[in-house]
């Protein structure tokens, strides 16, 4: 009884001690154009930057935060070059400004100033996954700036990037599910065509988004604009409740 009673504490140690490894923290962050001593006297374009930062595990809260900040340099970067060269928030920063100047000295008659908001922040947190949104909306000229939302969903055991796909057992079982709610919340019949309202998903058929995010109460299913709708129409949402989703995840959730 006594080796029994051992072990069983042992192992609630260990079980505590795993937990504790894998736990997360997610503090708040920011940053400004006014970072920079120089837009303290020269005009400069607009920069906002909200994120959030993690700790705790570090081999994990090291791979959150590279994907978060990967993405913000990837939104600030306006250059020749495709593949951003910055390495920090900073120095991507630094080049936005850059660029945005010598614009603005290329084209003096540019009747809007180039500005950049990007806000990323946790939904949804567990003990298996945490969900992430970011969203930045730029202008660089144009008759108007461009926005885009996208999920980041973790493994909170390895830190790793969890697929859209591979958040569901059946990937299959469940397109034709959401397919339902969808129909049923733009009030398309099942004898209708998808786009018979208008979308443009392609060879008619449905499909997933590829920006897929969890909250607290629900799965959201976000198609950003020009993915099945003009830009007038804005990003289209569907929420599902999490209490009708739970079956066809690929993980538990706390309801």
């Amino acid at each position: 009884m006594k080796f029994q009673i051992i072990f069983i504490l042992v192992l609630f140690l260990t079980i505590t001690s795993c937990r504790d490894e894998v736990s997360l923290n997610f503090s708040s962050e920011s940053f400004t154009e006014e970072t920079f001593d120089i837009c303290k006297t020269v005009s400069c374009p607009e920069i906002t930057i909200n994120y959030i930062n993690a700790s705790g595990n570090k081999s994990i809260s090291e791979k959150i935060n590279l994907e978060i900040i990967s993405y913000i340099i990837a939104g600030l970067n306006i250059g020749e070059d495709s593949i951003p060269k910055a390495k920090t928030i900073n120095d991507a920063a630094s080049g936005f400004i850059k660029v945005a100047r010598l614009h603005a000295a290329d084209f003096p008659d540019m009747s809007a100033e180039y500005f950049a908001e990007i806000n990323i922040s946790e939904l949804y947190y567990s003990a298996e996954i945490v969900s992430i949104e970011m969203h930045q909306y730029l202008y660089t000229g144009g008759a108007h700036g461009n926005g885009n939302t996208s999920f980041l969903n973790i493994d909170t055991q390895t830190g790793n990037e969890i697929p859209s796909e591979a958040l569901f057992k059946n990937s299959i079982d469940f397109t034709a599910f959401a397919e339902n709610k969808f129909r049923q919340a733009n009030k398309i019949s099942l004898t209708e065509s998808i786009n018979s309202t208008g979308f443009w998903f392609e060879n008619d058929s449905f499909y997933l988004p590829p920006s897929i995010g969890l909250t607290e109460t629900s799965l959201i299913l976000l198609y950003n604009q020009y993915e099945i709708a003009s830009y007038s129409e804005g990003p289209i949402e569907l929420k599902i409740p999490l209490e009708e989703v739970k079956e066809y995840l690929n993980f538990n959730v706390a309801l």
